[in-house]
């Protein structure tokens, strides 16, 4: 959950009187989500956002379907899924269901053709190699490995690469990501025993205000279809905006792991949530100190949701055979745990040194064409 943020100019009262230097009226946006009950930014624009000059056409980037419903646990090799220059053309949906797309990207390029904006659904993007700055219409926020990207939907943005060598995983939620209620008062903030405080999210710090007309080309995603649309202005012409709705970042490196005497459950790790799945972060930490500890986690059984856990790096103890990029999947209905031999292992252990990014879906997942020919 974001808390006010303000950039750039803006006049004193809401939808009053906010002339440009030339005398014309800055256009005023409302900026906001679940209608006018959500959050929501003010920005104020050097042309009106409205003018589109033209629609080019249309393409579905809906995943094939290998697996509509299944109970079998599976791994895939998330490295196998090959760069591509383009950023669009290098999201590869592996995972699927009406509420969330999980993604693996490994752009070349820097978005520098086009504009992007998806309106169905909030990005959160992870960054597991490379740097950057996500340049968007509400300023800019420099990435790198270990990153959180949260891109609330409708944010029309771009990501400038520092080289060709990036991994993504991204998780596109049809649902608003939140962060955890657990962890926040009644008034929004962040509790003292929440894993990160406000001080470790990172709001865009830089604005980009272009006075251009022209033909800009936006490609905005709407139900599985990416429409191609020519805007007459620079979409990144906010001269400042202020609320409640912006991306921003959030490091893996600055959660701090919650630890006790014997094994915690996942909830202890998560980060962010929506009303249908959830993101953990699993972080190097102190194991349990109760002298008797088993540190490796129990078997269970996720009745009422499939677990997804992304391997970013480290030791996995709980695994014998796990290399960074893996991807595990471990369906609602049966019981999964640590591979044998690894409870036993893990006995006497006073740390861990992984690195995993896990998102637990309340809906069953469907395995993309795709991702079944990887599985291992």
């Amino acid at each position: 959950m974001p808390f006010y943020h303000k950039l750039g100019k803006i006049p004193p009262k809401r939808h009053t009187v906010f002339r440009r230097p030339d005398g014309e009226l800055y256009s005023e946006q409302l900026f906001g989500t679940i209608g006018f009950d959500g959050m929501s930014t003010n920005s104020y624009h050097v042309y009106r956002p409205t003018m589109v000059k033209e629609i080019k056409g249309q393409y579905s980037v809906k995943p094939e379907i290998a697996l509509e419903n299944h109970i079998k646990s599976y791994r895939f090799r998330g490295f196998q899924v090959q760069p591509k220059a383009d950023y669009l053309e290098s999201r590869t949906i592996v995972l699927t269901n009406s509420d969330v797309n999980i993604i693996l990207a490994a752009p070349q390029e820097s978005m520098t053709d086009y504009f992007y904006k998806n309106s169905d659904a909030d990005e959160l993007i992870f960054i597991h190699k490379g740097s950057g700055t996500l340049r968007t219409h509400l300023g800019n926020i420099d990435f790198k490995y270990g990153d959180y990207l949260l891109i609330p939907r409708g944010i029309i943005y771009q990501l400038r690469f520092d080289n060709q060598d990036n991994r993504l995983f991204i998780t596109e939620s049809k649902r608003p990501i939140y962060t955890p209620k657990r962890y926040r008062n009644w008034f929004g903030q962040l509790l003292e025993h929440s894993p990160f405080c406000e001080r470790d999210l990172r709001r865009p710090d830089s604005l980009e205000t272009h006075d251009e007309l022209g033909d800009f080309l936006m490609k905005i995603k709407k139900q599985d279809e990416i429409f191609d649309m020519v805007y007459a202005s620079h979409p990144f012409d906010v001269i400042g905006y202020d609320g409640y709705n912006y991306p921003y970042a959030l490091s893996i490196h600055d959660f701090e792991p919650i630890t006790g005497r014997i094994h915690q459950p996942p909830p202890v790790h998560q980060t962010f949530e929506t009303d249908a799945f959830v993101v953990c972060s699993f972080v190097p930490r102190l194991y349990d100190y109760h002298p008797d500890s088993i540190p490796a986690p129990y078997n269970h059984s996720n009745i009422d949701s499939d677990e997804v856990l992304y391997y970013v790096d480290g030791d996995f103890m709980s695994r014998n055979d796990i290399d960074a990029g893996h991807i595990s999947l471990h369906p609602a209905g049966i019981p999964h745990g640590p591979h044998p031999g690894a409870a036993e292992r893990s006995i006497g252990k006073t740390k861990t040194e992984e690195l995993a990014v896990m998102v637990d879906t309340f809906n069953g997942l469907k395995v993309s064409t795709i991702t079944a020919s990887s599985s291992v």
